[in-house]
């Protein structure tokens, strides 16, 4: 009855994985490619749960 009252956590995900982007892209630019990898790594991770809880919804 309230469904629409939830909060959908794939919006809290995608919010995490653009932050975890941005981050990686300074470190990058800053030159820090260690840093940068293990960011881009966390947010692969991120994307993963994302793409697993849009085939939960759709399937």
């Amino acid at each position: 009855m309230f469904s629409w009252l939830r909060r959908d956590p794939r919006k809290k995900l995608e919010k995490a994985y653009a932050k975890k982007m941005e981050q990686a892209r300074d470190a990058q630019r800053n030159g820090d490619i260690q840093g940068y990898a293990s960011l881009v790594a966390e947010s692969e991770e991120i994307l993963q749960e994302i793409d697993r809880l849009t085939a939960q919804q759709v399937g």
